[in-house]
């Protein structure tokens, strides 16, 4: 039986917005319980790692510094608007790309 409360998968979505180690974490801490709050914050946050090694490897691969330190900052921002929302036990999309994050990875 699942558990869809959002007091419960407050802590895995909170956790899930850690840079690069929170996601893969808040995955296992929710993988027997599957609590939909932490399920969709953490399907933000895969996205938004993507987003982040997409920057790093090919930004500024191509792009140069500047042009990276700006996506970085980017990244950043989204970051933290998607933990304010976990933090305000909110289920907002973050900017751009959260609908295809909950898209494509449905099946987390």
């Amino acid at each position: 039986m699942e558990n869809h409360t959002i007091k419960e998968g407050k802590t895995a979505a909170l956790i899930s917005y850690i840079p690069v180690i929170g996601a893969p974490i808040a995955f296992f801490l929710n993988k027997n319980k599957r609590n939909y709050f932490a399920s969709f914050h953490i399907r933000q946050t895969f996205g938004l790692n993507i987003l982040y090694f997409i920057n790093k490897w090919i930004v500024y691969e191509y792009f140069g510094l500047t042009a990276f330190n700006i996506g970085k900052g980017g990244v950043l921002v989204l970051f933290i608007l998607g933990g304010l929302g976990a933090l305000r036990e909110q289920q907002k999309l973050v900017p751009l790309l959260g609908d295809k994050f909950q898209e494509w990875f449905k099946n987390i």
